[in-house]
């Protein structure tokens, strides 16, 4: 229990993580039946934790340096467990969406220090085999996910998605305090709460642009009203992180076209990779009439994909040029999410397999890679900054990339059907919809509708593969950061933090 006991605690707060990113996407048909809620409503049950993460991770890092990381984690074990309680128990659709966001703020300040916390405990070999289960875990969460989600949705119900948090943090908690030492960073630090919150009214402001954008076009007065909040918070922030003594991040390392690289391929990476994903599962369940578990799994063939080209790559790949796994990984996305743009009325889920496991593939390449991408374009006292970074800018990609999905969606639908419905169809609504419209017809609204947002993925993921590739030059450092297979590189080095 001493030597592995830590190692316990952590991963179980990792697992509840990141295993919630991807374990409610199975269940927004229930959700959305049980609370009457809209399509909007359901993008910002998934974004809402995105935002809240993305927003506030580099954030809850520097305060964990200077108030103590244990202290840090075990408090947002215990909001994140409070938050999930309150998602189990929510009776309308407002309620969830703000304990999503409290989630995420729980999940923020458990990530931000699940690794230091883990370098400050294991040195040298013990060290590495810790890493190598964190990985292992990691990966395995978002692979797990949306099969646990089925097959708590399909049987208590899906509010134990949120309950089954409770335990896991319980013993989470009882173990972080009994075997993981204290931690701080060096003295002298200080939180960039400015920068930290004009992040967040960026972030959140440039997703709301994006969702509202599906509801009232592109051109309304909402809209426009929040890009135009967005671009100040952005320019708000740049203003202060480049005066603050301690920044978030520092923006001379934009300088970099390396770092520019990676940052703009992991944003693109988590968007094009999963962001159409939720509304694949709201097709499947309420047009095809999967159940929640078959649901689940017809994604496994590319997360099996992705796990097992992510192993494979750590052996073969071994010393291969950064450039070429990240910049091929997303090309071979990209390709993958225009090789499941075929579908039509009568299609059903297989259509879907070889654009999938192409997309696995490309996430194999990429997910263990781009953390040490980031590392090795940047001077090693940047190295925690630049880990924190790339992990902020994964997740905030994510969210991004549900809410331009939706809005494609939305506007390729209303092509063939009025608002209204189109809304009501893309929220999981297909049932109250039969009356008025044929079923062939919703299908191919659905359908038409999932093409183009695959279509419009497909493009963003091949730019992005091309910019990494003419930015992201091959170097020692860069090599090396593949051969520690990322994960382990960024770890050890977010370890000591602005230390």
């Amino acid at each position: 229990m001493r030597k592995w006991g830590p190692l316990t605690a952590i991963c179980l707060g990792t697992f509840m993580l990141l295993l919630d990113v991807t374990i409610v996407v199975v269940a927004l048909p229930d959700m959305a039946r049980a609370l009457h809620a809209s399509l909007g409503d359901l993008q910002w049950v998934v974004d809402g934790y995105a935002l809240a993460l993305a927003a506030l991770l580099l954030g809850a890092g520097a305060a964990a340096d200077v108030l103590g990381r244990r202290r840090v984690h075990v408090a947002g074990v215990v909001l994140f467990a409070a938050a999930s309680l309150l998602c189990g128990l929510a009776g309308g659709p407002g309620t969830l969406v703000a304990a999503r966001a409290v989630q995420g703020v729980g999940a923020a300040a458990m990530f931000a220090t699940t690794l230091p916390l883990l370098g400050s405990v294991y040195q040298g070999r013990e060290r590495s085999a810790a890493l190598g289960v964190w990985g292992a875990v990691s990966g395995g969460a978002a692979a797990v996910g949306p099969v646990l989600g089925g097959l708590l949705t399909e049987g208590p119900g899906w509010r134990w998605i949120f309950f089954v948090n409770l335990p896991v943090s319980v013993a989470s908690v009882w173990l972080t305090l009994r075997v993981v030492p204290e931690s701080r960073g060096r003295r002298g630090l200080r939180v960039d709460w400015l920068g930290t919150a004009a992040f967040a009214a960026f972030a959140g402001g440039a997703t709301y642009a994006v969702v509202r954008a599906g509801e009232d076009g592109w051109g309304s007065a909402a809209s426009l009203g929040a890009f135009a909040a967005a671009a100040l918070a952005l320019v708000c922030f740049v203003l202060v992180e480049r005066r603050v003594a301690h920044p978030l991040l520092d923006l001379s390392l934009l300088r970099r076209p390396a770092f520019v690289g990676v940052m703009a391929g992991a944003l693109a990476f988590n968007g094009v990779a999963f962001g159409v994903t939720p509304y694949l599962s709201l097709w499947m369940q309420t047009l095809l009439g999967m159940s929640p578990v078959r649901g689940g799994l017809a994604l496994l063939p590319m997360t099996v994909a992705a796990m097992v080209v992510a192993v494979l790559a750590g052996r073969l790949l071994h010393g291969a040029p950064v450039r070429l796994t990240i910049g091929g990984g997303l090309l071979l996305i990209g390709t993958g999410c225009l090789g499941q743009a075929v579908l039509g009325a009568g299609s059903t889920w297989t259509a879907l397999v070889p654009g999938l496991v192409l997309v696995g593939v490309g996430t194999g390449l990429v997910s263990p890679t781009v953390a040490g991408a980031a590392l090795a374009a940047v001077p090693p006292e940047r190295s925690g900054m630049a880990g924190g970074a790339v992990n902020t800018v994964r997740q905030l990609g994510y969210a991004l990339g549900v809410a331009v999905a939706g809005t494609v969606l939305t506007s390729r639908m209303e092509h063939t059907l009025p608002h209204g419905a189109a809304h009501t169809l893309a929220g999981g609504g297909a049932g109250a919809l039969h009356g008025a419209y044929s079923a062939h017809a919703l299908r191919a609204a659905f359908a038409s509708g999932l093409d183009a947002a695959l279509l419009v993925a497909g493009c963003v993921g091949l730019a992005a593969g091309v910019l990494v590739l003419a930015l992201v030059r091959p170097s020692r450092r860069a090599a090396e950061g593949v051969t520690d297979s990322g994960a382990a590189t960024l770890s050890e080095v977010t370890a000591a933090r602005r230390g």
